[in-house]
């Protein structure tokens, strides 16, 4: 069932090795482990939920695995943005990760709306 290209695959890897690195510099400079720990989770939650959907048995087990994947992207959003007004992170820096979360949470949802609509 097979419906992801490797190339989209690739920037979910990419998407969750920069939440590693973002975390790991955070935990070096002692901020608040709650906050970090959250957007490891969701962060690379993302990821994770797309490659489940890569392997996802039937279409309404895609769709759930791609719905999982933009709600745990709107959390890393959020997490980043309050790392953001804390600081931790330029605000420059924050606009390019709101940018790829924006696009990828567009192409997922456009995966979800096609998945949705055809009947096959």
């Amino acid at each position: 069932m097979a419906r992801l290209r490797d190339e989209f695959l690739h920037r979910m890897e990419m998407f969750c090795d920069r939440v590693v690195d973002v975390v790991d510099s955070l935990d070096g400079q002692r901020r608040s482990r709650r906050v970090v720990d959250q957007l490891m989770g969701s962060g690379t939650s993302v990821g994770a939920n797309v490659f489940e959907a890569y392997e996802a048995m039937s279409k309404k087990e895609f769709v759930k695995c791609l719905a999982i994947s933009v709600r745990e992207l709107n959390e890393s959003r959020f997490w980043l943005r309050m790392i953001s007004c804390r600081n931790w992170i330029k605000p420059e820096w924050l606009q390019t990760w709101e940018a790829e979360c924006n696009e990828l949470r567009k192409v997922m949802g456009t995966m979800i709306a096609r998945s949705k609509g055809s009947t096959s």
